[in-house]
């Protein structure tokens, strides 16, 4: 099996713009396929527990009203016995105070003050009666009002009460789904990316496969020939092994894409980043050495070959210095090429186009 280094870059930008939109409950590509295709059931089935949620909360607004209805109608009677023995209590202690006999005057003055008080203390506790009796159950008759117009409104109202209810979640499922459908061409791009990597990790241990190839140029590489000034460059996969390096492009397109013109064109994109990767690998940097095995002849020369793999359709035409397969093609185009190099100079190679990737930005003064 082949030795993968980094993740493929299309994955990457999908979970990077997933993170930005505050996205976290996919963790592979796989969920975020599985997620789109079953957006409609996922839909459908979030409603209708809303729908039975509200059922639920019907049944149980029932019961708790029954059970309020009791404890309302015990707290009433508890209280009238509570106020009515108060009453009787006054009462009785006026009776009683009117069937004495006061001995003197102080005695008197101070039974009829007794017994004013008595007569105005259950004047006033018959004039708040009732008022003493609905102030010990208005919290229960509050709770009782609320549990009862929400439980009308399910009633009356069963449709607009589960939209409700689903509102925010259904919204939040919208949200995702259409963050997603806007990030398809990664989708697609990350699929056809995983199904190279697959493919070529089914290479011997020999190979190096180095994913998600990303670095830019300060100041910019000049390409004499194409009067082109090289800011950056960014490659799916480099593979490098026994016959050199595959620099190698993945193209997940339909035949729609293929011939929509405004698609940057993939073969000028690698044969840029062909052109610096020579330059780096062949020493034309002086900042950058591959030491090599020495051949009594001279230096090595690393040869690169530029391949685009299309895994869903491939177009008829042929380009100039680029190879187009399919994915089918492309290991046996990779075991076609005689090995050249030894396995201490693969791995020379490989860290080396590790090294310049961790960089990200290279000085080329």
């Amino acid at each position: 099996m082949s030795r993968t280094y980094n993740t493929i870059g299309s994955l990457t930008t999908l979970k990077s713009r997933l993170d930005e939109n505050s996205i976290y409950d996919f963790k592979s590509l796989k969920e975020v396929i599985d997620f789109q295709s079953s957006f409609a059931i996922s839909r459908q089935q979030l409603i209708s527990q809303h729908k039975n949620q509200i059922e639920e909360e019907k049944n149980l607004l029932n019961v708790a009203l029954k059970n309020l209805d009791a404890e309302i109608e015990t707290q009433r009677q508890q209280t009238v016995q509570i106020l009515t023995g108060e009453i009787d209590n006054l009462k009785q202690r006026f009776n009683i105070s009117t069937n004495s006999i006061p001995t003197n005057l102080f005695r008197k003055i101070t039974k009829g003050l007794k017994l004013w008080d008595y007569k105005r203390k259950i004047k006033q506790k018959e004039k708040k009666f009732e008022s003493n009796v609905a102030t010990t159950i208005k919290h229960l008759i509050d709770i009782h009002q609320e549990k009862s117009n929400r439980y009308q409104f399910i009633t009356s109202n069963t449709d607009e009460a589960v939209k409700q209810s689903v509102y925010f979640p259904l919204s939040e499922l919208e949200r995702k789904k259409s963050i997603i459908d806007n990030l398809n061409s990664f989708i697609y791009g990350a699929l056809g990316e995983q199904k190279v990597v697959k493919t070529l990790e089914n290479l011997s241990d020999e190979y190096y496969l180095i994913n998600d190839f990303d670095v830019s140029f300060s100041p910019a590489i000049y390409n004499k020939q194409e009067n082109d000034y090289i800011k950056s460059v960014q490659i799916d996969h480099i593979l490098v092994g026994p016959s050199g390096i595959f620099l190698i492009e993945t193209k997940n397109w339909s035949e729609k894409s293929l011939e929509n013109l405004s698609l940057g064109s993939p073969v000028q994109q690698i044969k840029r980043t062909s052109f610096v990767l020579f330059k780096l690998l062949n020493n034309e940097m002086s900042k950058y050495h591959l030491c090599l095995d020495k051949h009594h002849w001279g230096d090595k020369k690393i040869s690169i070959r530029n391949l685009i793999v299309m895994t869903n359709t491939k177009p008829q035409e042929e380009f100039q210095y680029v190879k187009i397969l399919t994915l089918n093609e492309l290991l046996g185009y990779v075991n076609y090429f005689k090995p050249t190099f030894s396995s201490i100079e693969i791995k020379k190679i490989a860290d080396f186009i590790l090294s310049i990737n961790e960089q990200k930005v290279i000085e080329t003064r």
